[in-house]
Formats: C-alpha cells, structure tokens, sequence
C-alpha cells in the first residue's frame, strides 16, 4: 500500500500567515477537563507526527478505507486533525483541519501550508462555509455533548455532505490502554468509550441517518502474512469482524428544507420489444415537473427503433427522443442514455414491462422526499408472476443479494432489477469517478451500486410486484451471465474489501 500519509521532509518554503505562531495559547474559555486535554496535547505535538510514522501500518489502513470514500474533486474537514497527517493523505481538492490542541495546529501548519488548520472546539465550531466529507477523527470520547456538537456541524454540511466518524471499539478498551503502557500505541488522555448503538442513537437524535457501519482493523501491527490474514481475511468474517479495532460510521444530514418537485428522465434501454414500446407510452404516469422519455436501441432487428419513432409520431404530446447505443449490453445502453438526459432525477424503466410503469411515482417519492439518494427496486418482496422468473434466477438474486450485502455493507434484497433511481447530480460524481472500478459491468447494474457504494450514498430498496413478460423473450443467459456476475463479485471484493 502506497504510504501517501507520511512524506518526506517539506522543502523551505514560506509559510502563510496563519503559520506564524511563535507559541500556542490555550483556549481561555476552556472547561478544567478541556483545559487537561488542550495541555496533554500541545506537550506531544512535536512528537506526534513521528510516533504516527511509527505506527504508519495501522494508520495507512485507516486512511486508504477513508480515502475510498472521498471524491477526487471533494473538500474535506477533518475535525480532530492532530498534526494533519489524515487531511494530507485524503489529498482533497480543499482541506481544512480543527483541532483544540493550538500546539498540534502550530505542527499541522508547518507540516502542510497547502491547507487550512483553526484552532478550535468543535463544541463551538464557527466556520462559514460547507464541505463534502467531514470526519470526526477519534476524537468523540473526547466532547461534552456529542448530540449538540452533531447538531452544530449541521452548520457545515451541505445536501450531499457525508459524515465519518472513527473511535475504538469498546471491546479493545483495556488491549489499548496495556499497549500505551508498552509504547506499542501512541498516548492519549483518558476519554469516554462509546458504543455503536450509543452513537447511532446520538445521530438519531441529531437528525442525522446513517448510510453504514464498519469494522477494520484485527491486527494493528504488520507482522508479515499474518497482518494480510487476520485484517484482508479473517476481518471481513461475519463473525470475527466484531473483533475488530476500529468502527467507522457513515452518515448525512436528514434533509430539513421544503420538499423540491424536480423533472425526470426516463430511460428504457431496448433491444427486440416493438410489441412493448406502445403500451410502455401509453403507461408510464407523468412524473413530476416534467417527463423526458429516452429510448437507447440495442441494433434490434425486429424493428423497435422505427416503432419508436412511429409512437414519437403518434404522441407530439411527449418529450420522446431515441438513439442507437454504440456499443454492446445494457450497461453500454445506459451510459449513452444517461449521457444524453437533461433531467433532475434518472430513472431506468426495462422495456419488458417486467417492472409496471404505473410503480414509477413511488420511486420519484422516494428520492425527493430523502428516504434514499439511490433507489433500488426490489422484486423480491412481494409474490410474483408465476412464470415472471425462473427458479433458478431466483436462487441467483438471493445469493447475489447476500453477496452484495456484505460486499457494500449495506442491506440488499435484490441486485438485479433493472429499475434504479438517482438525481443526474449523483449520477455525474459517479460516472466523474467511474475510473476507479472502470467500465467493467455489461449489465449496468453493479456499475450504478458500486458507484453508488462509493459516494456513501444511501442505498434504499423499494419493493415492486414483478410482472410476467408478453411480448419477446429476455436476453440474460442464466449460466453466462452467472459466471459473469462471480467474476464481478470477486472484483468487487478487491476493489472494496481489500482497501
């Protein structure tokens, strides 16, 4: 793993004025408890920076599963940043760290002037201005009232900001405190251990909702094989993963504006369903402020392409425009129809009609009301059909379903269906950062949830009645496709799990 935490001695430069500091002050204002902390801190803040390049393995660890999350174009604030080792490993296009600590501000500073470090209380945080990603860095067990400071970095996020929390786990309380002893850990004044629950609760109760939980981080120290064994392997075990050191939540503000109407694109990929595209018209409800429908052909040849223009004919009504997709499989078909949408919120409709038009509005609702910023439909909920999917697809979702839950660390009932919902804004970020897990998927779909996944955006389900097809025969090949799916799964695993 490359070390991008830890670089070399900085060249001589001049450092901004907010560098010049000849000696730290405390904060007059402080509490006794924070007044012991703000000490603590500034005594080892000339010797942090080494101590963390000793202990370097468990902190690149950290930083490489925090930087996943973080878009190339995101402006981060990192609160607690110490020395501001963490911000410079996120490498955001801006950066800012808060510590309490003025001494290891006065270290931050000189480390990295390329970016913005205030001394300051979170419990008081006064900054004007919002950011992607904000990550509390161990410091929770630190706050008087961790609701009231959730609650007050509100003030900083924006509608799609992500919030991070790291902290110890409770069930490593005296292992740590014995490795301090030992000098295996750096120091740090005593705080409170906190536990999941209590701290989604608090969330909760800041209005907040979390997108994730995770656990890293079985063996802190690099012992050669066995760290890749317990913190590759043994830690992303259902069970063993409990173990683990460090828990990290993810979470965003609940939405407390008005409720915003916005206009829809719809997209229905196409390849031999003439006999569909008619009733898909005649069907599909208006949505929202305004409709845009978007076929993209898979070079059919049974005519669908002209029965579209027929239909586009027959309904000047209808904002109706086609194309024929350049390449080859759905995934293909949806980047060019995505491509070439203009609405606020896309959506994917299959043209077998498999999923029912007339579904189309509580997907809308879903997303512009907040219960989810990805919306997922789930055909494995309700009955279906009788000859609507066959055994053996359906054990195929539920294995992939199981697969996926665990890949993403959030809960899947279904993969596969082919109605996904997204606002174009989330959708551009994840195509802008589609290079990490590349144009890999034929079916669109995983190339929607990883990217998904990637943002931290909250992945909602949203149960439909899946419907029998009427008109042609489906294009998946169970066993191709399956191998296909395997192969993916395995990719996944090592572009998400092994980071």
């Amino acid at each position: 793993m490359i070390d991008r935490g830890f670089p070399p001695p900085p060249e001589e430069k001049t450092l901004p004025p907010q560098s010049l500091h000849k000696k730290p002050v405390s904060c007059s204002m402080a509490s006794p408890k924070k007044q012991t902390i703000i000490d603590f801190f500034d005594g080892v803040s000339s010797r942090r920076s080494r101590g963390r390049r000793r202990h370097r393995y468990f902190y690149r660890m950290l930083e490489a599963y925090l930087k996943f999350f973080v878009p190339d174009d995101a402006s981060v604030l990192v609160i607690g940043c110490g020395t501001g080792e963490l911000l410079h490993a996120l490498r955001p296009s801006r950066g800012v760290g808060v510590d309490i600590s003025p001494g290891m501000i006065e270290e931050a500073r000189r480390q990295f002037p390329q970016y913005e470090f205030h001394v300051q209380d979170v419990e008081q945080l006064d900054l004007h201005e919002t950011f992607d990603v904000v990550i509390f860095s161990d410091v929770i067990g630190y706050l008087d009232d961790i609701q009231g400071t959730f609650e007050r970095v509100r003030s900083v996020c924006n509608e799609r900001t992500r919030v991070m929390i790291t902290y110890f786990s409770i069930y490593w309380q005296f292992p740590l405190l014995l490795a301090e002893k030992m000098r295996l850990k750096l120091s740090s004044p005593f705080f409170a251990w906190l536990e999941p629950d209590d701290i989604a609760n608090l969330l909760r109760l800041a209005d907040y909702e979390i997108v994730r939980k995770n656990l890293k981080v079985l063996l802190p120290v690099y012992i050669p094989l066995l760290s890749w064994l317990f913190n590759y392997v043994l830690a992303n075990l259902p069970l063993l993963r409990r173990l683990c050191l460090l828990e990290i939540v993810s979470a965003h503000p609940k939405p407390m504006g008005a409720r915003r109407e916005q206009s829809v694109t719809v997209l229905i990929p196409t390849r031999n369903e003439r006999g569909n595209i008619a009733p898909a018209l005649q069907r599909l409800p208006k949505l929202g402020t305004h409709t845009e429908i978007i076929f993209v052909d898979g070079h059919s040849t049974d005519g669908t392409l002209e029965e579209v223009q027929a239909q586009a004919a027959l309904h000047p009504e209808l904002d109706i425009r086609w194309f024929t997709q350049p390449g080859k499989g759905k995934g293909d078909a949806v980047r060019k129809g995505f491509a070439e949408a203009t609405a606020d919120i896309l959506m994917i409709l299959d043209a077998d009609l498999t999923v029912p038009p007339e579904e189309l509005p509580k997907f809308y609702e879903a997303l512009v009301t907040g219960k989810g910023e990805f919306i997922n439909g789930s055909r494995m909920v309700y009955p279906m059909e009788d000859r609507a999917m066959r055994f053996l697809n359906v054990l195929g979702n539920k294995f992939f379903s199981i697969m996926f839950t665990w890949l993403l660390d959030q809960r899947f009932k279904d993969t596969l269906c082919g109605t996904k919902v997204l606002t174009r804004e989330n959708y551009l970020r994840l195509a802008a950062n589609r290079h990490y897990f590349g144009d890999f998927d034929p079916f669109g779909d995983f190339d929607l949830i990883f990217g998904a996944a990637k943002l931290n955006l909250k992945i909602t389900e949203l149960p439909i009645r899946y419907r029998e097809r009427t008109y042609g025969s489906t294009n998946i090949s169970r066993f191709r496709h399956g191998w296909i799916l395997l192969r993916m799964c395995a990719y996944a695993y090592r572009k998400i799990k092994m980071i």
